[in-house]
């Protein structure tokens, strides 16, 4: 629950701290003094975007912060996943700067907006007469069913499988699309795939085909440039090999007198060795190259296809072009396997839906169940908020197909005149009975959510008199389990809470005080009776707040 709100130069606001009791809080103030700029500012806590005007003194910052008691309210799964620190005593703070940029925090720990907004949805309950419409959003009652109905595990499975089911839907009209579209192209594939198949393309070959291919048409040249070296190498008294051998020997013979013979008869030998090994390097190649016509034209016509192949394809590289041939021999495959594939995919989908068929039938029966229940309870708050004759039934009508939460149209059918069928109550109900309705509904719902905090912003517009007070009752009830903060006009309700503030304008800004005893029947006072108060007046608003008149003693 919200045990302190502190605003600073937010809208008419200067400065203002607010200390809330754990019940039932009252709220009044003359139209203009501020109220919803106090509500402006707790949304703005909880989550909502900024807008202009939000500052008032563009000199400093605005921050708004609100300290919350959340021990048992089971919050500690949301702290640890989105790595929060959790407080029993948890403080949530906002800061805007004069330039618009926002910053959040809690417990000092920097948070995005939406994980504000999903912690405040789990504190805080608005609900002002601008959000009766509600009653309209299909979603709101079927939350508000569900949530009476316990079916909130349930409809997550449900959701969690429909998701499922409308994947594997999708998915399968992708496949047909792609299996109509590539049997368009299946003779063009079949034969581009042959192509690849006949030409049995491997990685690396162009390299070493262009190498041979140099080779061959060189032969000539090549041989007898190795006949040379042969020559050189090898012939009688001028080859080098014979002169360095008889090097070698002539310093063998004079190297016990020398005492560098030894080295230069080695490096010689070194030499010697080295060219015998290059000469027979030199005939085995002399021997294997040579020209050869039929093995010439066919690399040429192996180099000339792939080149030929990669331009066809647009790749530069034989491995673009292998990468080419698997792609289309995948597409090939795809539509050779595709009736086998889609019946698969088929099946996937009549189990999915067979599943989801069944968790759609059980949240039916919980809502039919519920909806009863449901029923009667709004109808019995109705008639003592005034409505002897109200009339209201929730119907769940089967829709005959699955849709995001189940297969179930939920509708709130009212009626405020026994003589009248039921309509949708959006649709025939008057400001106040919707005011009531809603009243009703919340209260219900109290009942069942574990909410530590509602606000009550003007929810008994229309009303006056013995209705007023009635709801006054009810909100006083609510509070009994739960915090309650009524921002109110009628003294009926203002009169029922534990402790009352009154808003007010001072010098073109928004204040905000605890009424004492006097105070506070004073206020109810002007509540009955406007800006002059009267002796009755006065009388009245202690009745209402149940204190016995002063007496004076002669």
């Amino acid at each position: 629950m919200l045990r302190r709100l502190t605003v600073e130069n937010y809208a008419l606001i200067d400065k203002l701290d607010l200390e809330l009791d754990a019940h039932l809080n009252i709220i009044t103030g003359e139209t203009g003094a501020g109220k919803s700029i106090l509500l402006g500012a707790l949304g703005l806590l909880l989550g909502n975007k900024n807008e202009s005007g939000t500052i008032r003194d563009q000199e400093r910052n605005c921050i708004i912060e609100g300290t919350f008691d959340i021990e048992g309210y089971g919050l500690e799964a949301f702290f640890e996943d989105n790595d929060l620190d959790y407080e029993p005593q948890t403080v949530i703070r906002r800061m805007i700067s004069p330039s618009g940029k926002s910053r959040s925090f809690v417990n000092d720990m920097p948070v995005q907006l939406s994980v504000l907004r999903e912690l405040g949805v789990r504190l805080i309950d608005i609900h002002s007469q601008h959000r009766n419409m509600i009653l309209s959003d299909e979603a709101f009652r079927q939350s508000a069913l569900d949530t009476l109905a316990g079916a909130g595990e349930s409809v997550a499975e449900y959701k969690k499988i429909y998701s499922e089911l409308r994947y594997a839907e999708r998915e399968l009209e992708q496949m047909t699309s792609q299996a109509e579209s590539l049997r368009k192209d299946e003779e063009w594939l079949r034969y581009q795939v042959e192509e690849f198949e006949a030409a049995a393309l491997k990685a690396g070959e162009l390299a070493e085909a262009e190498e041979e291919l140099a080779v061959l048409e060189n032969a000539d040249q090549i041989g007898e440039a190795l006949a040379t070296v042969r020559n050189i190498l090898d012939a009688e008294q001028i080859g080098v090999l014979e002169q360095l051998s008889a090097a070698e020997n002539t310093i063998q013979r004079v190297k016990s007198n020398y005492p560098q013979g030894e080295e230069i008869a080695s490096r010689l030998h070194s030499v010697v060795q080295e060219l015998k090994d290059l000469g027979q390097t030199v005939a085995d190649d002399s021997e294997r190259i040579e020209a050869n016509p039929e093995r010439l034209q066919k690399l040429t016509e192996r180099v000339n296809l792939i080149y030929s192949m990669c331009q066809k394809h647009r790749v530069q590289t034989l491995e673009e072009l292998i990468a080419v041939g698997e792609r289309l021999a995948e597409q090939l495959s795809a539509i050779t396997h595709s009736d086998e594939n889609i019946e698969r995919q088929r099946e996937k989908i009549a189990a999915l839906r067979a599943k989801a068929e069944k968790w759609a039938d059980k949240i039916h029966t919980l809502r039919e169940k519920a909806s009863k229940g449901m029923s009667k309870s709004i109808a019995s708050t109705l008639t003592s908020l005034g409505m002897p004759e109200a009339q209201f039934i929730v119907e769940v009508v089967d829709a005959g197909e699955l849709m995001p939460s189940g297969k179930d149209h939920i509708r709130f059918m009212f009626t405020a005149n026994g003589r009248m069928a039921p309509q949708p109550v959006e649709k025939i109900a008057s400001g106040g009975e919707i005011s009531r309705v809603m009243l009703a509904l919340k209260a219900l719902l109290a009942e069942k959510s574990k909410l530590p905090t509602i606000i009550f912003d003007e929810i008994d517009t229309g009303v006056s008199g013995r209705i007023a007070d009635a709801m006054g009752d009810i909100i006083s009830r609510l509070s009994e389990n739960m915090q309650v903060v009524a921002i109110t006009h009628l003294p009926q309700v203002a009169s029922k809470g534990e402790s009352h503030f009154v808003v007010y304008k001072q010098d073109s800004r928004t204040n905000i005080s605890r009424l004492g005893e006097d105070d506070r029947i004073t206020e109810i006072a002007k509540m009955l009776s406007g800006s002059e108060i009267t002796a009755a007046a006065l009388s009245q608003a202690r009745i209402l707040l149940g204190v016995q008149p002063k007496t004076t003693l002669f």
